[in-house]
């Protein structure tokens, strides 16, 4: 929020003109001056700016499971909404427990779409097309995320569908907790989930396969988790079984990337894990934290050396606390998770949906912890941008995330960062850029950029100048807009444009490489 912003710097860099005797407006000028100095400095060109889509348990989607006719209504006014805010990523979850919300050879719908497990939906749709297709035209990336472990979460194994992999091979699947999952240790495991992953890159148009956190479940006390059998029988000469679960989520990571990579090299790859690799006291080169779980201890994620192995694209650490928790500060763990990316790109994931109450601290009760949050992540140029979980918090507005957002954080738009990982190739020029007027419109016309499979065109990005010069084209301030179209009607997108101006017109293709601008052309409006 603005406010929370604004008073924010009263308090942290002008303190001392309080007790000076001046009038109060005069206050509230240097105050916006200074707001909106900092704010433009703070913009960055390109920017993760992504929001989870849960649909496990129907947590942001679908709200009803039967009606095909609201659950796209109900995508359509989400994504609508997302863009006010200059979001430019979705984390769909098109297979939460080993079953699907697109149309899959391997694995039945699911019964968070349809409200019975292998139900096909009526009318049919495919959500996972439909999400990409709209996104797309919204230019949004979609990073399809895959829980690789899960088969049920907490239903009984009798709900499961008769065509679904557990009725083919019922050795695969243990029970832990009252869940059921696939045995991380089995062959078969990693070998099912590289072809599911091959089928959605294949066939669907996405910009990224993404898992969250959970690989081996979260520990329950007293309770192990039941895959002595697999050990014994493959231990793949390790004596211990900490270091062979390891050794399990190690390999599917790197087939995956393989797989991934194989198939379509502008697919990224990312991982958004529990936001603690390890406490300090137990390996000092984990974080100061003494956080109760572990990623390398408890969950057998050792995102480290994915990082440094460069089998994953990216990594955004759920940083779910608040800035000054005792066992788990925030701000040590951007700090750490900075000095340990391997170069690679680095975003956050914030905890948008506890600004509806879900947490007891005062902070996440005050507005606004989020936007105290982005702030920090500001002082980092290695944070490449954040993910926010989830939908809804932006659907409801929580404390203001939308305002903070629209007015500040992301008041103009931003392309997503480049792949670290993967070199690429430049877009190809928009050629003919001109602009054909008459007294009552003005299109901005180019001819489409001829496109190849490895150099497919996502979006067109449109600067416009104040004159007769091109301007500064890293300020985002300068981006008119982003659009699919090999045209844009200026004066419907902007009325306000008078006088002369000078528009760049550039391509940005899928592996986010943005091509060369030949020239501008001025013309008055």
């Amino acid at each position: 929020m603005k406010y929370e912003i604004f008073f924010y710097l009263c308090e942290q860099n002008f303190k001392h003109l309080f007790h000076m005797k001046i009038p109060v407006y005069i206050h509230i000028l240097l105050f916006s001056l200074i707001l909106n100095l900092q704010g433009f400095a703070q913009h960055k060109k390109r920017e993760m700016r992504a929001v989870w889509i849960a649909t496990v348990e129907n947590i942001d989607w679908p709200s009803k499971r039967t009606n095909t006719k609201e659950q796209k209504a109900d995508l359509i006014k989400m994504l609508d909404g997302l863009a006010q805010n200059n979001i430019n990523t979705l984390v769909f979850q098109a297979r939460p427990t080993a079953d699907a919300l697109y149309l899959s050879p391997l694995e039945p719908w699911s019964k968070y779409l349809t409200g019975q497990q292998g139900k096909r939906p009526e009318p049919y749709f495919d959500p996972m097309q439909f999400i990409t297709e709209e996104a797309h035209k919204r230019c949004m990336e979609v990073h399809i995320w895959l829980n690789p472990y899960r088969v049920l979460n907490g239903d009984k194994l009798s709900s499961l569908s008769k065509d679904h992999v557990y009725q083919q091979n019922k050795q695969m699947v243990v029970e832990y907790g009252g869940k059921y999952y696939f045995d991380p240790g089995l062959d078969e495991t990693r070998e099912f989930l590289n072809k599911v992953v091959k089928d959605i890159v294949e066939r669907y148009d996405i910009d990224a396969i993404h898992m969250d956190d959970y690989f081996y479940p979260y520990p329950l006390a007293g309770k192990e988790f039941p895959d002595e059998t697999t050990f014994r029988k493959y231990p793949r000469s390790f004596s211990n079984k900490a270091d062979w679960r390891r050794n399990n989520v190690d390999m599917v990571i790197a087939e995956l990337q393989h797989t991934i990579k194989s198939t379509k090299p502008w697919v990224d790859f990312g991982i958004s894990p529990f936001g603690v690799w390890r406490n300090d006291n137990v390996d000092p080169r984990g974080s100061a934290t003494r956080a109760g779980v572990q990623n390398y201890d408890d969950l057998y994620a050792d995102i480290l050396k994915w990082l440094q192995e460069g089998t994953i694209d990216y990594v955004v650490p759920q940083l779910y606390w608040e800035i000054g928790k005792k066992v788990a500060d925030y701000q040590v763990l951007i700090d750490w998770w900075v000095k340990n990316s391997y170069n690679k790109n680095l975003y956050i994931g914030l905890y948008a949906s506890a600004l509806g109450g879900l947490k007891k601290e005062p902070e996440w009760n005050t507005p606004n912890e989020i936007a105290r949050q982005l702030r920090l992540n500001l002082k980092y140029p290695e944070v490449g941008g954040a993910m926010f979980f989830s939908a809804k918090p932006f659907l409801k507005n929580l404390q203001g995330l939308n305002d903070s957002l629209q007015t500040n954080f992301y008041k103009y738009k931003a392309i997503c960062p480049e792949n670290k990982n993967v070199m690429g190739m430049l877009a190809q020029q928009p050629q003919n850029v001109r602009i054909l007027k008459d007294h009552k419109q003005a299109i901005l016309m180019w001819d489409p950029v001829h496109e190849t499979e490895g150099s497919k065109i996502a979006y067109y990005v449109v600067y416009t100048f104040k004159g007769k010069k091109v301007g500064d084209m890293e300020d985002p301030a300068n981006i008119l807009t982003f659009t699919t179209d090999a045209y844009l009607d200026l004066m419907k997108l902007n009325p306000d444009l008078k006088g002369y101006y000078t528009f760049v017109v550039t391509a940005i293709n899928r592996y986010k490489k943005e091509s060369v601008p030949v020239y501008g052309v001025t013309r008055k409006i």
